[in-house]
């Protein structure tokens, strides 16, 4: 805790226009005693502190430049936050006084956790590391305490399989991820552990494939949200930038011109592009690209194919099934998602195109 005792003695003295040696003479004292403490190179006697605040008409608190904390948990942590965003040291501190508190509060042991995993992390310091293991493990007995869904025991696993990682001991940081990986959720850290560490592609290639499908269908499916987020404030400009990016992925990601489930995908957010498209006034490319949807739904409805055989990168041995939540055919999806739009001019367009099939 940093004390502001020298520059408050200075900032007094001058604000009553006081010289050192004047200042030294009321209290009794040598100038080269005042000199000293406004020059951080000594400190006055306990007695001398309480005697220059009544000098200055203020209290000892003040100062000093002490502020009493808020220790309540919430402030706590609010503080340990603060010191770890600039990596200040001070957060390890903070957090053991904060555990000293409240040791048998899941909020305050998985935060601090997170503290010493940080800076273990950033400095690969063991005993950093240790503590944040045996903070980690402590979190999971507290954890019928956790009112936040986002931290589960599979989450706090993968905290604590960094740290075993950071610790050398890879093999056990990569059984753990195994063992958690529920709906895929460290199929990327697993694969990426297994390429890097332990040279094993062969072993890697699933689990890589895995989380770029799964990244791949959490981008899209927030494009479509973000679509729809934008559409509320009527900001077409962003619901163009977001649609142009995620159409760009999905096309990159492509490598036939083959049916499957990208396919399917694709047909769906042009239909979002025609109607931004229109909400933007350019009603003859709205119109084109209505089309070009239609086009792949087409083929799609044709020939379906619910894998994503013809997407780069994937490991082709297992094919998972896709779906989408707006239908099982291309064309019944693009019925809903206008329904959903609610623009009739898209709605009419699209209606006397399926008449034209």
């Amino acid at each position: 805790m940093k004390l502001m005792l020298a520059e408050n003695i200075r900032k007094f003295r001058k604000q009553r226009k006081l010289t050192q040696e004047k200042l030294a003479e009321a209290l009794g004292v040598t100038v080269g005693a005042v000199y000293k403490w406004e020059s951080g190179l000594s400190q006055p006697e306990l007695d001398l502190v309480v005697e220059l605040a009544d000098f200055f008409d203020t209290s000892v608190d003040v100062l000093l430049g002490y502020r009493m904390k808020d220790n309540n948990l919430d402030s706590a942590l609010e503080r340990i936050i603060a010191y770890c965003r600039t990596m200040d040291p001070e957060a390890l501190a903070e957090a053991e006084k904060t555990l000293g508190r409240y040791p048998h509060s899941f909020k305050a042991v998985y935060a601090c956790a997170e503290v010493y995993l940080v800076f273990g992390a950033g400095s690969h310091d063991a005993g950093l590391l240790k503590r944040a293991l045996e903070l980690m493990e402590r979190s999971k007995v507290l954890l019928p305490q956790n009112a936040d869904p986002r931290i589960s025991e599979s989450t706090i696993s993968g905290d604590i399989s960094i740290a075993y990682l950071l610790l050398g001991e890879t093999e056990k940081g990569i059984e753990l991820l195994k063992q958690n990986n529920a709906g895929g959720m460290f199929s990327g850290n697993i694969g990426v552990l297994l390429t890097v560490y332990k040279n094993d592609p062969e072993q890697a290639a699933p689990f890589l494939s895995e989380a770029l499908m799964t990244s791949m269908s959490g981008l899209l499916t927030a494009v479509f949200g973000y679509v729809f987020l934008f559409r509320s404030g009527k900001d077409w400009k962003q619901a163009m930038n977001i649609l142009t990016w995620g159409l760009d992925l999905l096309t990159g990601l492509k490598t036939e011109d083959r049916s499957d489930a990208l396919e399917k995908t694709h047909a769906e957010m042009l239909v979002l592009l025609a109607y931004v498209q229109r909400n933007l006034g350019k009603q003859a490319e709205a119109y084109d690209t209505l089309r070009q949807a239609k086009a792949l739904a087409v083929h799609f409805d044709s020939m379906p194919d619910y894998t994503v055989k013809t997407m780069q990168f994937i490991d082709r041995s297992d094919q998972p099934v896709v779906f989408d939540i707006f239908g099982s055919t291309a064309s019944g999806s693009i019925d809903r998602l206008i329904s959903l739009l609610d623009d009739q001019k898209l709605s009419g367009q699209w209606k006397e195109m399926k008449v034209h099939e």
